[in-house]
């Protein structure tokens, strides 16, 4: 089952500014008018409910959005880039890896349509005609555009569906889905002949809903073995679970106590999912033969409680129409679930202002320093330079690093007198 995939992302870079002037044969000095760069294409992760696997990515793991185009003279700005939509199956978990390799929770993509925005196209670069002031008639100052965000993505994968058939490998589980829905699973009498959770749609009365078969549960499943963790995150977006029992096996109900012990051990909050328990194989002469014993044990239980032979599909029809008025009830007594889609964002690397001090003065860099692009270095545009470092809250770190009148100040190719 590919449920757990890193991918990477890189949004569209912005387009940068132009430094240009209005050139015609009759305007001798014609003032600026130069553009500003197109904003780069946004990448966007959007549900899809005719998918529900991500092995997709397994042949596609580096995306990118293009680049917005450079302004040009006459005031153009620069094409904006495209975006970049890339579909992810509903129960998508989607998280952001951090340079120290710590997953963030961006968001959980459980509706059709639902779009995540997990990389913002850079900005554009401002052209010079920005920059005019009527103390500043021709600048020689424009932007770069901002490069795209860029991250490495982990996406896990949590099939969603109403109910979930869980219990010991080869309790038949796969036989109960295919002589509930219409799905097909592969069937054999041997363990984890499943190997990867299947959907199928049961309709009963008039009541839709859809069943999820989760492979077998052994003990130890909490740590990763059998089948393991892979699969029980898919029981967690289910809203009721079928204990499926195994009718011939030794003590079912220690069967069943195993299989919940792994889901306490997993994740405590599983514990109050609500359920109903089937003893399966009752078509069996030595299972008609413990029927009475266990339904004294099981009913200690106090959950609805039903024996079933899927093979035969006997008792189908009873088991599904319970589980559908388990549902119906849940409908009046719980709220629906609501899903945070909130993106936490660090502040942008290319807000952030270095000043540093050595033998010639201060030093000032940093990503947004960088974006400025200086064509000349007269009293004017020197003047315009520092109204830009004070925009990007240079000033204010300069003076708090203890600059003087008279101080030398290098930004970039520029060395100015403060």
């Amino acid at each position: 089952m590919i449920d757990n995939v890193r991918i990477w992302v890189k949004s569209g870079d912005g387009g940068n500014g132009v430094v240009h002037f209005i050139r015609a044969k009759y305007v001798p000095r014609g003032g600026p008018d130069g553009g500003n760069g197109g904003k780069g294409g946004d990448i966007y992760l959007v549900g899809d409910g005719d998918l529900n696997t991500l092995r997709y990515f397994t042949y596609h793991q580096s995306f990118s959005a293009s680049d917005g185009q450079n302004g040009s003279g006459n005031l153009k700005k620069g094409a904006a880039g495209g975006d970049l939509h890339i579909k992810v199956p509903l129960g998508t978990t989607v998280y952001r890896i951090t340079e120290e390799e710590t997953p963030q929770l961006l968001a959980n993509i459980t509706e059709k349509g639902q779009e995540v925005l997990v990389a913002e196209g850079g900005r554009g670069g401002c052209g010079n005609a920005h920059y005019k002031t009527s103390t500043h008639q021709a600048p020689h100052i424009a932007q770069l555009g901002v490069p795209g965000e860029e991250y490495t993505l982990l996406l896990q994968l949590k099939l969603i569906a109403d109910v979930g058939i869980i219990g010991q490998p080869n309790a038949g589980k796969s036989t109960l889905l295919a002589a509930a829905s219409a799905a097909k699973p592969k069937i054999a009498s041997y363990p984890f002949t499943t190997t990867e959770p299947i959907l199928g749609v049961v309709n009963i009365d008039d009541n839709t809903f859809t069943l999820a078969e989760i492979p077998g549960l052994i003990e130890g499943a909490h740590e990763g073995r059998g089948l393991g963790y892979e699969f029980l995150r898919h029981v967690e977006r289910t809203r009721v679970l079928i204990h499926l029992l195994d009718g011939t096996r030794e003590n079912p109900v220690a069967d069943f106590r195993e299989v919940r012990r792994e889901l306490l051990l997993y994740d405590s909050s599983l514990m109050g999912k609500p359920f109903v328990v089937a003893v399966n194989k009752t078509d069996l002469p030595e299972v008609k033969k413990r029927q009475t014993v266990l339904k004294e044990e099981l009913q200690t239980l106090e959950v609805p409680l039903f024996f079933i032979s899927a093979d035969r599909k006997q008792g189908i029809t009873e088991l599904m129409t319970g589980v559908a008025l388990l549902l119906e009830k849940l409908k009046t007594e719980q709220t629906e679930e609501t899903v945070s889609r909130v993106i936490y964002r660090p502040k942008s690397r290319y807000d952030r202002i270095t000043v540093l001090r050595d033998e010639d003065g201060f030093v000032v860099s940093g990503p947004g320093v960088a974006r400025l692009k200086i064509q000349a270095d007269s009293p004017q545009e020197i003047a315009l330079l520092k109204e830009q470092l004070n925009t990007l809250g240079a000033t204010k770190i300069l003076h708090k690093a203890g600059i003087q009148g008279g101080d030398r100040v290098r930004v970039g190719n520029i060395n100015m007198e403060w």
